[in-house]
């Protein structure tokens, strides 16, 4: 018998190729019509542009179900000047290819088998192609044709997407647009789609909490400083107190903290806390959270006219005591360095080629792993560099000077694997088939503003 999940999967397999409409209507931030906690999703209905993605003849990405023994890892890459390459994981090789012009940013669809694909005009839907159906006490694995899909949930400046709590939030940062669909029907034309935006655009974030609470920021492109928690429409609580908010993410017990330039704020309990912080100026703008743990990695940064800052230390914040410290790494990293492990454990990949492992409880190093070739961040955040992701017990790590895919074992602390690439890698995004845990999320991960297809997005900041 199939479950609801797999039922409602070979639903979007059978209209993944039709367009969607998601559109923001016209209304404020105040009217929020279609809030979460209220019960009332907007509808969506077929859209009549097309998809920006190429036209491509074959099978029909999300067709050809097929069950499978198991299931592989695969990695999407977006390369440099355009294009995305999917990855076996395991073996190495392309198992397809996309011609798509321009800067394409990935983002974690969050129901293990899609990714959101950030282009000049929104989300567009990327399946790739692998998924395990619980069934009773194991699981069926399927695989299906993968590629881009003509799925896209329309958007100006699409930024930050955050799956939580079986929510998947879609923030535009040119309007301000939030929309949100749930996580098992991403892809899907028949999927409710909640809509809603923010009183002004800016480079902002939303999620979605279990308990239908929504947290977002607030703010213009010159100034943000607030973010709000929405329920059934109204603001219940927020705090002004997050200068520069950028990034957030969630840690165990569904604690949220949001990146800030003079300490981090964490939502817990219904009540907004500020973290303290020695420096009149710290910047934690890009965290790593994970449910198997209550502390957050992130970025520190200190100097606040720096044209390029590298940092060598990074911040562990505990948000059961909004306590802040400070790990001194040896070496220097940048926004696509950090990431977290199995076990909760906090990883940055350094200048020095290493994978630093961290205790996030006691902040003491525990490994340095040799894992690809000294480098340095240059000055355009959008040029190639190292970007790492956790899926189970590995971490895959590119080195985008080699065209490499390096896949680290966490638990011996050893390189498995080096995968050769077609491309300079930019930015990846895994797949496993399976849902992850609830927003084991790099959220904030990139600098205050995105460029899509070569087009700046104007008035945004892009120190990161």
């Amino acid at each position: 018998m199939l479950t609801s999940v797999s039922r409602t999967r070979r639903l979007v397999a059978a209209v993944a190729t039709l367009p969607l409409l998601a559109a923001c209507g016209s209304h404020g931030a105040s009217s929020d019509s279609s809030s979460p906690g209220d019960g009332n999703a907007a509808s969506s209905s077929a859209a009549a542009s097309s998809s920006n993605a190429p036209t491509k003849t074959g099978p029909t990405p999300g067709s050809g179900e097929r069950e499978v023994a198991k299931v592989a890892p695969r990695v999407l890459i977006s390369g440099e000047g355009g294009g995305l390459t999917l990855i076996d994981g395991t073996t190495g090789k392309v198992v397809e290819k996309e011609d798509l012009p321009g800067f394409n940013r990935l983002s974690d669809a969050g129901d293990g088998r899609r990714v959101m694909v950030s282009t000049s005009k929104g989300f567009q839907v990327y399946d790739t192609g692998i998924e395990e159906q619980p069934h009773g006490d194991h699981n069926h694995a399927y695989e299906y044709e993968p590629g881009l899909t003509s799925v896209r949930y329309p958007a100006s400046h699409p930024g930050h997407v955050v799956a939580h709590g079986g929510k998947t939030v879609l923030f535009g940062d040119g309007a301000g647009t939030i929309q949100i669909v749930p996580t098992e029907q991403v892809g899907s034309t028949v999927a409710p789609i909640q809509k809603t935006k923010t009183a002004s655009a800016h480079h902002g974030v939303a999620l979605v909490l279990k308990d239908g609470t929504m947290l977002t920021t607030q703010g213009t492109e010159e100034k943000r400083s607030t973010v709000e928690a929405r329920k059934n429409g109204k603001v219940v609580t927020k705090t002004t107190d997050c200068l520069g908010v950028h990034g957030e993410t969630t840690a165990a017990d569904e604690a949220v903290l949001f990146g800030c330039e003079d300490g981090p704020v964490i939502y817990r309990d219904g009540t907004f806390h500020k973290v303290a912080v020695k420096d009149s100026f710290a910047r934690s703008g890009n965290v790593a959270g994970t449910h198997e743990s209550p502390i957050v990695l992130a970025d520190y940064k200190t100097d606040k006219d720096a044209e390029l800052e590298r940092p060598t230390q990074v911040a562990l914040i505990d948000t059961r005591t909004d306590k802040l410290s400070l790990v001194e790494l040896g070496s220097s990293y940048w926004f696509r360095s950090l990431a977290r492990g199995p076990e909760g454990e906090a990883l940055v990949v350094t200048y020095d080629g290493k994978l630093v492992v961290i205790d996030s409880e006691t902040g003491k190093i525990s490994k340095r792993i040799p894992a690809i070739d000294a480098w340095k961040e240059k000055k355009d955040w959008q040029d190639p560099g190292p970007s790492i992701k956790v899926a189970d017990d590995q971490a895959f790590i590119t080195d985008a000077a080699k065209k490499q895919l390096v896949v680290v074992d966490l638990e011996s602390g050893k390189v498995v694997k080096r995968h050769s690439l077609p491309v300079t890698p930019v930015e990846i995004a895994v797949t496993t088939g399976e849902p992850a845990h609830d927003h084991e999320d790099e959220s904030g991960e990139g600098p205050e503003g995105h460029d899509h297809e070569g087009h700046d997005d104007e008035g945004h900041d892009h120190e990161h």
